[in-house]
């Protein structure tokens, strides 16, 4: 019938107004779908038009989602700036959006990640989100958020924040939803892809890793002093405000939406905030956290927040969300909880000296210490995993609260390095290919085989430094100086090659081990240089150190795997390595051909051995 009517109007248009005829095509193709010729348009001219139109910039994420807001008064505080409660909202509805087109579902808010707010936005800029799939599990998947904003008087553009969120698809009736596995197309989109399962272990790990700082930790709460300051109770920072869910404040399945409780909580702690230090305080972090339930339409949301812990220059607030219905008599349900972290501004913009808290007695206290633990692991996770390639140092102190970052940024940079597209091949002797890869700072290799061993039986062996000097002539011993867990371990090792010291060198070594997260993914064991106060550098070596290196190895049948040696050479090796290419890549290819030999040779594990016998 459309097609009809609009078949009509054509006819009456032509008749009554002179229009091109190409117009008029175009509409009529657009309506039918139709490609083939039309009257009045050679063949040959249908198609090269057509070719021109085809050639559009590469095709878009299917899942990425856009979003553009212009900031308005309403949207801001009493300063004129955005608050960061819209902002999460705005946040939050982009990143759901995202999720729902890839499960094709409704999706929940299950966690979000920390988020650093650089910049605070202003009436009349625009706001842009840019929210897309990174990777999708059995039912969870994790959204990555980029948020910027723009003037639109100056064309600049700045960066805000950089989120990962992780939404959970649901079926009508509740339950959960097995999702379709996400395939990667881009370099950017393969490094965070593989990233992602590095993430999703590390937020499994978060809370074990402040039990066991606070287990470390002295017991008795110790106070700072600072000169001239008063402590203020804790109790004065007290707040406590209830919230009713209205359709609005849900999704179609009648969920609060978690950006809007993410809103009501930043309210609440803002005024705790402001109660401390009687000023205007400025949202500057939101600790990683968890929803540990629903909340649905007539709800009513009680949202607590007090200051926790007040440092020299930032205050962190604990927040509180807890649910019940009409029914006072029914106990609340736990919502969710955060910790954000507020400073005051000056004038030139620079963070002001806050006074001193007083704990409550009891669970005031607990909250005290487990602030300043949350401050120390949330500086080393910022300091390491946050941080750029090229700005993370070589060797960072190893610690027990950033034992869980550290691994995660030795096993990430093996994972964008190996999701690299512009690899180049070097040379090819036999079965061994050598690969290179020039970038600003660094000259990495790539040199891979495939050889008749499991996957399985691979990676237990080149994960196990005790057995590289049986392939790897550098190598003279390994020593086991601290086995962290099952899939970490920090290795002494001592290298055959001399330094320009005529000294041997050593190293210190974390290996980082990680099996496949899901098929298609390969055995990682990842190595980088550490510092530990028990192997200080010794006048016997020279101290090496490694950025970026380790073996990928991927199953390509049930007897035989791909196995691929990545280094990542640092700025002092580059000299050496322009010298000698030819020689090093003989060298490498060489090792690598003796690393096969050892595989070949202990590819049946002793138990096997006894089975056959």
């Amino acid at each position: 019938a459309a097609l009809l009517l609009s078949r009509c109007l054509l006819k009456m248009v032509k008749e009554t107004i002179v229009v091109p005829e190409e117009i008029l095509t175009f509409c009529c193709n657009g309506l039918q779908g139709s490609t083939s010729p039309q009257r009045g348009r050679e063949p040959g001219e249908r198609e090269e038009a057509a070719g021109a139109m085809a050639n559009p910039s590469p095709a878009r994420n299917p899942t990425e989602v856009q979003m553009s807001q212009l900031v308005l008064p309403c949207h801001t505080n009493h300063r004129g700036e955005l608050s960061t409660g819209q902002l999460l909202k705005w946040i939050d509805t982009a990143a759901c959006l995202s999720a729902e087109r890839h499960a094709g579902c409704p999706c929940v808010t299950a966690s979000m990640d920390d988020i650093y707010f650089e910049h605070t936005i202003s009436v009349g800029q625009v706001v842009n989100i840019k929210a897309k799939v990174n990777r999708a599990f059995n039912s969870s998947m994790e959204v990555g958020i980029q948020v910027s904003y723009e003037d639109l008087c100056s064309g600049k553009h700045h960066s805000i924040c950089k989120a990962y969120a992780t939404f959970v698809a649901q079926s009508p009736s509740g339950g959960k939803v097995k999702l379709k596995p996400l395939t990667p197309q881009t370099e950017e989109e393969k490094i965070e892809h593989s990233i992602a399962a590095e993430r999703r272990r590390m937020r499994l790990v978060h809370k074990d890793t402040l039990k066991d700082l606070l287990t470390r930790s002295p017991r008795e709460t110790e106070l700072e002093t600072r000169d001239g300051s008063v402590a203020v109770p804790a109790a004065k920072t007290r707040v406590e405000s209830v919230e009713l869910v209205l359709p609005p404040h849900a999704n179609h399945q009648g969920n609060t939406f978690g950006g809007q409780i993410m809103a009501w909580m930043e309210n609440v702690a803002t005024i705790a905030a402001s109660r401390l230090c009687h000023a205007h305080p400025t949202l500057r972090a939101i600790e990683m956290f968890h929803f540990r339930g629903p909340s649905q339409v007539g709800d009513r949301l009680v949202l607590k927040a007090i200051v926790n812990n007040s440092f020299k220059n930032s205050m962190e607030v604990g927040v509180c969300a807890e649910a019940y219905g009409q029914e006072m008599s029914v106990s609340r349900r736990h919502i969710n909880s955060a910790f954000m972290t507020f400073v005051v501004l000056d004038q030139e913009g620079k963070p002001r000296n806050l006074p001193m808290v007083a704990p409550e007695p009891g669970d005031g206290e607990r909250r005290y210490r487990e602030a300043s633990a949350r401050k120390k692991i949330r500086l080393d996770r910022k300091y390491v995993v946050s941080c750029k390639q090229t700005e993370v140092p070589l060797s960072v102190p190893w610690d027990q609260s950033n034992k869980v970052y550290l691994s995660y940024n030795n096993v990430s940079a093996l994972k964008m390095l190996v999701a690299k597209d512009n690899w180049a091949l070097a040379r090819e002797k036999e079965k061994v290919r050598m690969y290179t890869l020039e970038e600003d700072k660094f000259l990495s290799f790539r040199i891979e085989m495939s050889v008749h061993i499991t996957a399985s039986r691979a990676f237990s062996l080149l994960s196990d430094l005790r057995r590289r000097h049986e392939w790897d002539r550098h190598y003279a011993s390994a020593e086991l100086v601290q086995q962290v867990d099952d899939d970490d371990m920090i290795y002494h090792v001592v290298s055959q090659t001399l330094s320009s010291e005529n000294k041997p060198q050593d190293f210190v070594i974390l290996a980082s081990r990680r099996k496949p997260c899901s098929k298609g993914d390969p055995y990682v064991v990842a190595f980088r240089s550490v510092t530990l106060p028990t192997h200080p550098a010794s006048d016997n070596f020279t101290r090496g150190e490694t950025i970026c290196s380790g073996f990928c190895i991927w199953p390509e049948s049930e007897e035989m795997s791909k196995v691929a040696y990545y280094n990542q050479a640092t700025p002092g090796y580059l000299n050496y390595v322009t010298s000698n290419v030819a020689g090093l890549s003989s060298n490498f290819c060489a090792t690598f051909e003796a690393c096969e030999k050892f595989l070949l040779k202990n590819k049946e594990d002793l138990f096997t051995r006894l089975q056959d016998l």
